[in-house]
């Protein structure tokens, strides 16, 4: 009977031991008294040599999270990767910590059927831990195959380092999440793996949470791949993304308040549906008025009428557009609102062009069919550009989402590069050409002040010449360069001006065609009566 017990109790033992085994991977503790302070000099290999001791190689990681430059943290963390896939364990998976490391290697079977993990900054685990800060969800489509070792990492820089990976924004609880598959370059998975990061810390209204990875290769970090799903308020944000790296979640300067966005949203909408109705009824007086048809300039002008109209009649229905599941319509939404856009700034440019030949070279500006090779540059280059996007890519056109909570979304160009260099790239030539010719047309309007006519009063002159400028500045596009100016402590305010004065371009420039057809009847009027005066 006696050995009965003992033997029913050794039993029980090892069924519980089991049962634990099932809900936390072993752990070994790597105690950083096992190393000296290197003061980040050497690499894993030079102090662990002759040894599979990843746990030698965590604790040199510590102390590069603590000391080390940009080049030493990430060959530390690329080594420690290594060190970890390589490790023989007994079992199938393994856990190990140190002071700023968690790490776990796993040994998935054939019958791969994903599988979570959560961890704290001292503990890892496959159930919930009462203080973990992280949640890892990986797919079955990964797949690794029986004999690639999948490697999770959390990485934490001490408090002393704020500037982690060279980035110029805080990185929420200075951690960094690593997956990896060993032999294994993972990308492009229709089910994402998702990182869900428990917010322990109250994120500022001044900040927005955005999650990015970080490319080893190119040394920054970049939203590429990662959604952010994460409302204002929650206790927790997930980055929801199609390949694996390291991860974190960036504190960028916030966009404007919920508040703001609703107010910058009906600013913006009824400021381009004004513009458009007024810019319609430009194009339709321009059409019925002869004499304003035969003027060089106002045909000019009214290329930029029509290149604005398009730009609002594809703006203005675009989030509608990508709500709708038709992934057709948002391609022609997408290219549609990019061409209207670059036209609208060649034909700013060719404003600026068509000014420096009245102001600057003045004499022998004629030019052969000087509107048919204004018109080829002003609606053939935005085609030409829109078209080499689309060869290269037609996946650089489609949904875009418009905040952090990837609610709302419009349908434009999904690539941050080929949008910096197609959009803000080609304004910023525009811009700066154009902010060159407002400034001869200051100093035009200050030497035509000197030669002011007797009788006409300052005020009078004064008024002519604001108008002048005005008009001058809206056919430039000169506040669109009000987008250079909204960060910092400028966001809101850079944006409400942003909104109303280019939102608005349309009507300002229908207000300035008025005031032109007026200016012409008056100088027909006076004409016509000096001419019956003479006679008499």
């Amino acid at each position: 009977m006696q050995r009965m017990k003992w033997w029913l109790l050794s039993w029980l033992v090892f069924f519980l031991s089991q049962q634990t085994s099932t809900d936390s991977p072993p752990k070994t503790p790597c105690n950083t008294t096992q190393h000296e302070n290197s003061g980040g000099q050497g690499s894993c290999k030079d102090r662990c040599q002759n040894k599979d001791d990843s746990c030698c190689c965590m604790n040199y990681v510590d102390d590069i999270l603590e000391t080390g430059s940009l080049e030493d943290t990430i060959n530390a963390i690329e080594e420690l990767e290594d060190f970890i896939e390589k490790a023989e364990i007994n079992g199938s998976d393994l856990a190990m910590t140190s002071d700023h490391v968690v790490a776990l290697q796993y040994e998935p079977n054939d019958m791969f059927n994903g599988f979570n993990i959560h961890a704290s900054d001292k503990n890892i685990s496959y159930e919930p831990l009462p203080s973990s800060t992280l949640g890892v969800q990986l797919p079955t489509e990964l797949s690794p195959g029986s004999n690639n070792t999948i490697v999770i990492l959390k990485l934490k820089w001490p408090e002393t380092n704020r500037r982690i990976l060279g980035s110029q924004y805080e990185v929420y609880d200075r951690a960094l999440v690593g997956l990896s598959v060993e032999g294994k370059n993972i990308s492009g998975l229709h089910q994402r793996v998702n990182i869900t990061i428990n917010l322990t810390k109250k994120i500022n209204e001044t900040q927005n949470a955005l999650c990015h990875f970080f490319n080893l290769s190119r040394k920054n970090f970049s939203q590429d791949g990662c959604i952010t799903l994460w409302t204002r308020g929650e206790n927790h944000l997930t980055c929801s993304c199609d390949h694996l790296t390291y991860f974190a979640v960036l504190l960028v300067t916030a966009s404007p308040s919920p508040k703001d966005q609703e107010i910058l949203t009906y600013i913006t909408l009824i400021g381009c549906s004004l513009s458009l109705f007024t810019l319609v009824i430009t194009v339709f007086l321009f059409i019925t008025n002869r004499k304003v048809r035969e003027d060089v300039s106002m045909r000019v002008h009214i290329s930029l009428v029509i290149a604005l109209i398009l730009l609002n009649l594809h703006f203005l229905p675009n989030q509608a557009a990508a709500a709708v599941s038709s992934s057709g319509l948002c391609l022609y939404m997408a290219l549609a609102l990019h061409y209207s856009l670059l036209a609208t700034f060649i034909w700013m440019a060719l404003e600026g062009f068509h000014l420096y030949l009245l102001l600057v070279k003045v004499f022998n500006i004629y030019i052969k069919r000087y509107l048919l090779k204004l018109s080829v540059v002003g609606w053939g280059v935005p085609a030409v550009i829109v078209s080499v996007v689309v060869i290269i890519d037609r996946g650089f056109y489609g949904q875009v989402p418009l905040d952090s909570s990837n609610k709302t979304a419009i349908c434009y160009i999904t690539n941050n590069y080929v949008k910096m260099g197609t959009t803000v790239g080609l304004f910023s030539l525009v811009f700066l050409f154009n902010m060159f010719m407002f400034g001869a047309t200051i100093r035009r309007v200050l030497i035509l002040r000197k030669s002011t006519e007797f009788g006409q009063s300052n005020r009078d002159r004064a008024k002519k010449d604001i108008c002048t400028l005005l008009g001058v500045m809206t056919l430039l596009g000169v506040t669109w360069g009000l987008v250079f100016f909204s960060f910092g402590y400028l966001t809101t305010v850079g944006l409400y001006l942003f909104c109303i004065l280019n939102s608005f371009q349309g009507f300002f420039i229908f207000l300035w065609f008025m005031m032109s057809l007026r200016k012409a009847k008056t100088s027909v009027t006076n004409t016509s009566s000096e001419t019956r005066s003479t006679s008499t």
